[in-house]
């Protein structure tokens, strides 16, 4: 009997033993990675310590582990992967051992996943938890729910957004306090409230519902769809998903700067756009000190950028990655992209990427236009000012069905006063309209099939009259004597980015983007006309993938463009057309502290011959406070002389072009290098972040197209450079917050820009050398029923600029060698009333700083010393706007 007891007690042991050892525990938890080395590092580590099964995933940033609870635990798990390098939600990685980490695994550590404010192994605070809220009501609502659900006492805090439960596990759990919480409109770690919960909540308890945990936003708050147990402490990230590339930017930072990229990026968002006026895209720089915006004449009232002391088209303009502003549309591109349609600008310095082209020199701008994002928004934008500009937005973005969304963004403006403010006959700036209308349509399945697909359709009409103030447009320029400008402009562009992820490898993808564009402009400037027309079409095609791992990455690919242009001036026409296919290569090796971009690309130009442009980009973190960037590249462009020089066309003066043996006019290509270099230094001052970059670039000309304005006050001739032309540019730049909500941002940038002319080696005209910029923003924290308040200001200084030679005209037509130094202020005030309502009111050029006589010999507008081309100043006074945003 006792032997038969012992046996059956053995085998019930046993029994039991095999039982336990077969009940595994599922657990997903939060750990911070980037790229396929962390997976494999992450999930390794897993097993290594007992996990049975590990996946990670990227996009999510969370690990889900089965395990053996007797045999190993989650605590030990994360422990073990912060030892390794991965913050998670229990355990911080120590700085030494992420420092050493290669430098594509550099995932951001804020915010962390962290549940506890220990940055040092803590354990997990079970009676802690994150509640979201947003004021008194909401904290007496949180606790009363927990007492309700058994909590013997419950205490939450709005700054930290934590609530500290105090209960007795017999009786309850923190899983019935945390759904009971939901239940009554709190999004919790747990479980989400439903819409209908939280749209009865008074105003004032309208939390936001898309940043994580223990941060505060100032933006507009917009509904997310409810998801059971959804997690709410992933990075406050924005992801732009273009087929080349994901870019990461923090939301709560209107511009940042890059940390991750090779090159000299910022991202800039639609908060920072929100601080000026922002009518069209060249008024969305108004608050950025990289990029200088000035009138290129007094007649027609175009503005045009300028970076690293350089015209605006040696910058390559494109939105969504595709040429956009080139060629016919130099002169007024600027005004064909609506600021409101704008969801995100980035900006790059010097040499950028050989995958997007040849064509930039100085850098390039390149436009994201909005898009779903998670909740169907629609919006109204009004806008008048004191000289009657009126405009009209109106954007949609919305969900259609799985995988599918669609954006509406449509557009009217008008000029209908006409202001003469300084009295010399002239009209300050154009009257007249503009439609513009666009249509988005996007496919995304990237996590299942792998496949994303973008279309795009855009049609524009800009019709625009200028010159004296009683020109009539319905009479020929030849029966009347007051001298009048027209310039009409019809533009269509349709457009597809498709891409591919390989199943099974995240890092290897093949994107193909195609685009047309029509651009028609019927124009004249008293008794000269201007037509043109110009079809292009662009494709490019890009592989991306890596040499035995993501240390080790590759992109190449072809591309091919077709421009035909048929340009008449007076009664001469312009017809020719180019072709370039084209190849291109480009490698990234990124180190422990450092990233190499290095690329090569060869065109096959019908015109202007083969050219081979190679560029270089290379970073290194010296700490991860201090960046050091450098950089070289090539680039070359054909000129389109009449269309990038029609401000000149106000004028009398006479075009000659001085042929070089070139298939273009005559003329020769332009050739460039690009030489560059900067450094990042991150610190606290009063503990609050701030950044100072400092960055120096050279531009040398191999060949160029010069603008010849010295030659005589009455010609404008047109030649390629023999001799020496460069710009070197140098800007500081401080960024940093003196108080809560209130940010600073400091800039200094000095220019010298020399070229070799006929006359001899000049500066070039209208390029101060030195420019000081500020900005200041303030905004206050959201009252009860969610309202608050924006202060933005901005001022400009900008110092002498040599002005062309004028010394042969009579004494009353000579302007000065230099021109006088001068400030502009630009203000805004911004109330947002809740989530729905904003009204913004601003001005411009608050000094009210004009340029005496910007037009020679107004008076005499066909005689030989008119001349409209001569700007260095604003034009128009002081400018008072206003402005309504209605979210829907």
């Amino acid at each position: 009997m006792k032997t038969l007891l012992k046996v059956l007690f053995a085998f019930s042991l046993l029994t039991t033993q095999f039982l336990f050892a077969q009940t595994l525990t599922k657990s997903t938890v939060l750990v911070k990675g980037d790229c396929g080395m962390c997976k494999e590092r992450i999930e390794t580590t897993a097993k290594k310590n007992g996990a049975k099964s590990a996946e990670w995933s990227a996009e999510t940033q969370k690990l889900q582990i089965e395990f053996d609870p007797i045999k190993t635990s989650t605590d030990k798990i994360l422990k073990e992967i912060a030892a390794v390098g991965h913050d998670n939600e229990l355990y911080t990685a120590p700085d030494s051992v992420y420092e050493k980490l290669p430098g594509c695994c550099h995932y951001e550590r804020e915010p962390s996943f962290l549940k506890t404010t220990k940055t040092e192994t803590p354990t997990k605070a079970d009676k802690e938890f994150f509640v979201r809220g947003n004021c008194g009501s909401c904290k007496t609502r949180i606790e009363k729910a927990a007492k309700d659900a058994g909590a013997t006492s419950a205490n939450w805090d709005a700054e930290t957004q934590k609530v500290t439960l105090d209960f007795d596990p017999a009786k309850t759990s923190a899983e019935a306090i945390l759904k009971k919480i939901a239940d009554v409109g709190h999004d919790n770690e747990l479980f989400t409230t439903s819409d209908d919960v939280y749209k009865n909540l008074p105003g004032c308890c309208l939390y936001d519902r898309v940043l994580p945990f223990g941060v505060k936003s100032d933006l507009v708050h917009h509904d997310e769809p409810a998801k059971p147990k959804k997690d709410f402490s992933t990075f406050s990230e924005h992801y732009d998903k273009s087929i080349e590339e994901v870019r990461l930017t923090k939301i709560q930072e209107a511009t940042a700067l890059n940390k991750k990229s090779a090159d000299l990026t910022f991202n800039i968002n639609s908060k920072e756009l929100l601080k000026a006026a922002c009518c069209n895209l060249s008024e969305s720089f108004e608050t950025n000190a990289t990029v200088d915006v000035s009138f290129s004449n007094a007649v027609t009232g175009t503005k045009q950028l300028k970076m690293l002391g350089l015209d605006q088209k040696y910058t390559a303009l494109t939105k969504e990655l595709l040429p956009e502003i080139r060629g016919l549309a130099s002169a007024y591109g600027l005004n064909f992209i609506p600021g409101r349609w704008i969801g995100g600008i980035q900006l790059t310095k010097g040499g950028s990427t050989v995958t997007n082209g040849y064509e930039s020199i100085t850098g390039q701008i390149n436009t994201e236009l909005l898009k779903y994002n998670e909740n169907n928004e629609s919006s109204l934008n009004l806008f008048v000012d004191a000289n009657l500009r009126t405009e009209a937005n109106i954007t949609s973005t919305q969900k259609l069905a799985d995988h599918w969304n669609q954006s509406i963004l449509l557009h009217g403006n008008g000029t209908f006063y006409k202001a003469d403010h300084n009295n010399d006959g002239f009209l300050d700036q154009p009257v007249g309209n503009q439609i513009n209308a666009a249509y988005l349509l996007n496919y995304s399945d990237l996590d299942h099939s792998g496949l994303g697909s973008h279309f795009g359709i855009n049609f524009l009409r800009d019709e625009r009259t200028a010159g004296q103030k009683g020109f009539d447009r319905k009479i020929p320029q030849s029966q009347q004597n007051l001298y009048g400008v027209g310039i009409d402009i019809s533009r269509f562009q349709v457009w597809n980015k498709t891409g591919y992820i390989f199943k099974g490898k995240p890092y290897q993808s093949i994107g193909w983007m195609n685009q047309f564009t029509y651009h028609q402009q019927d124009s004249f400037f008293g008794n000269r006309n201007y037509d043109g027309k110009q079809n292009t079409f662009y494709s490019n095609l890009i592989f991306e993938s890596i040499f035995g791992n993501t240390n080790h990455k590759y992109k190449a690919g072809a591309s091919f463009l077709y421009d035909r242009f048929d340009e008449n001036y007076l009664i001469q026409n312009f017809k020719r057309t180019e072709t370039v296919p084209g190849l291109f290569f480009e490698y990234t090796f990124t180190g422990l502290k450092y990233t190499l971009v290095a690329g090569a690309r060869t065109d096959f130009h019908n015109l202007a011959g083969t050219q081979f442009t190679p560029r270089l980009n290379f970073k290194y973190d010296i700490t991860p406070q201090t960046i050091l960037r450098i950089s070289a590249g090539k680039g070359f462009r054909t000129a389109n002389v009449f269309a990038e020089n029609q401000h000149y066309f106000a004028s009398n003066r006479q075009i000659q072009i001085i042929p070089n043996g070139g298939n273009i006019y005559g003329l020769k290509p332009e050739i460039a290098w690009n030489y560059g270099a900067s450094v990042q230094q991150e610190f606290k001052i009063f503990n609050r972040n701030s950044t100072i970059v400092a960055d120096f670039f050279r531009t040398d000309f191999k060949d160029q197209v010069l603008v010849d304005l010295d030659a005589s006050p009455h010609q404008l001739l047109f030649y390629n450079l023999d001799g020496s032309s460069y710009a070197n540019s140098f800007q500081t730049q401080w960024d940093f917050s003196v108080a809560k909500n209130f940010d600073v941002r400091l800039a200094y940038k000095y220019y010298d820009v020399q070229a070799e002319y006929l006359s001899g080696k000049k500066e070039v005209p209208f390029m101060a050398k030195n420019r000081g910029f500020a900005n200041l923003s303030y905004s206050t924290d959201k009252n009860e029923k969610g309202g608050f308040w924006n202060f933005d200001t901005t001022l400009n200084l900008v110092g002498k600029q040599r002005i062309p030679d004028t010394s042969s005209n009579p004494e009353e037509f000579r302007l000065p060698q230099y021109s006088d130094s001068y400030a502009t202020l630009n203000a805004q005030i911004a109330r947002t009333f809740n989530k729905n309502i904003r009204v913004y009111l601003g001005g411009e050029n608050l000094t009210s700083y004009t340029q005496k006589n910007p037009i020679m010999d107004a008076k005499n507008p066909f005689g030989n010393y008119f001349d409209g081309g001569m700007v260095y100043a604003p034009i128009m006074p002081a400018n008072v706007y206003l402005g309504l945003d209605v979210n829907f």
